[in-house]
């Protein structure tokens, strides 16, 4: 239940607090840490609020500090969090970089998701959808993501800037997809940024592709 609206989520939609040993407040990303812990809705919204209503003291029942800027530190953390997975799905050979090699694996390959840079230029945005629409039609069964610049893409792949990516099938490549949705979630980004999937516990659900992405 999320300390701040009181709502039953399920835990993929929710983030849990603990209390570091100095007492200040932090994320437990994995849900791992020990010790007393509540749960906020997962989204930027509701983690600034937290801290301005002093939610944390309550909910963890001792003396807490709450950086002001904890909603923002967050951000960071879950977008580490999915670059870090995505470098590991290159490592294990799970993710092609470059517009012809992606353009190919979306023609041929069992895919978890494509991914194009945030400030990608629109003829590559265009063409890539369009390669996406000849393999699908009107409806493709996997995420358009488009929540990084090609400098975090290409840090992320150990390469110069990357606009265009694909994340093969893999668990390693899911791992990745969970992670950007999260993020997804936590920072509200519209469907032109990341396009075709829905989220449930442990599990993603194929909703419709189109164009506008």
């Amino acid at each position: 239940m999320c300390a701040l609206t009181r709502e039953v989520r399920p835990e993929a939609e929710l983030i849990r607090f603990v209390a570091a040993p100095d007492g200040t407040v932090v994320p437990d990303l994995k849900a791992r840490l020990p010790g007393r812990g509540i749960w906020l809705s997962a989204d930027r919204a509701t983690v600034g609020e937290a801290v301005r209503k002093n939610v944390f003291r309550r909910g963890l029942k001792q003396e807490v500090r709450a950086p002001g800027d904890l909603a923002d530190r967050l951000a960071e953390r879950l977008k580490e969090t999915a670059l870090g997975r995505l470098g590991l799905a290159r490592k294990a050979g799970a993710v092609v970089a470059g517009f012809a090699k992606t353009e190919a694996a979306v023609a041929r390959q069992e895919l978890a998701a494509v991914l194009i840079a945030a400030d990608a230029a629109e003829d590559g945005v265009r063409k890539m959808r369009q390669a996406l629409k000849r393999r699908f039609g009107d409806s493709a069964p996997l995420p358009l993501i488009r929540l990084f610049d090609a400098a975090e893409l290409g840090l992320a792949m150990g390469r110069p800037d990357v606009i265009h990516a694909a994340v093969l099938q893999s668990p390693a490549g899911r791992s990745f997809v969970e992670a950007a949705i999260r993020l997804r979630r936590y920072d509200g980004a519209g469907e032109d940024r990341i396009a075709g999937i829905a989220a449930k516990p442990r599990e993603l659900v194929d909703e419709r592709y189109d164009e506008q992405g």
